[in-house]
């Protein structure tokens, strides 16, 4: 790669999006490192592996997920309640809504590592 390319906005951006989300910036594949932001699902905190949930519970968790990210907060929701939504939410925090309440169904939640300080 040239100087000029690395100078470049399109560059600049994909390492931005490789310092926070590792390789799942560039690929889906599930061989792909657990690089990014430790909190997050492309992390350490990702390496969960779901048990104890039937496909029903992850598909509650998915309803809460897009409820929680569309500001919607009903205390015992039902399926249909994600027909209330007006707009689409921001994807990105339905998937983070939607893993935190998995975390919650699991009882692991919150299931985030130490966090450290780097001062």
């Amino acid at each position: 790669m040239n100087p000029k390319e690395k100078e470049s906005f399109g560059f600049f951006f994909e390492k931005a999006f490789a310092e926070l989300q590792g390789d799942s910036a560039f690929r889906m594949d599930r061989d792909r490192p657990y690089n990014g932001q430790p909190h997050t699902d492309n992390g350490e905190r990702g390496k969960t592996l779901v048990d104890g949930l039937s496909m029903r519970d992850i598909s509650d968790c998915m309803v809460r997920g897009f409820l929680d990210a569309s500001g919607i907060q009903i205390e015992n929701p039902i399926h249909d309640d994600i027909y209330k939504i007006d707009e689409l939410p921001d994807i990105g925090a339905v998937i983070q809504n939607t893993m935190c309440w998995v975390e919650k169904y699991m009882g692991i939640y919150p299931n985030v590592p130490e966090l450290k300080s780097e001062v």
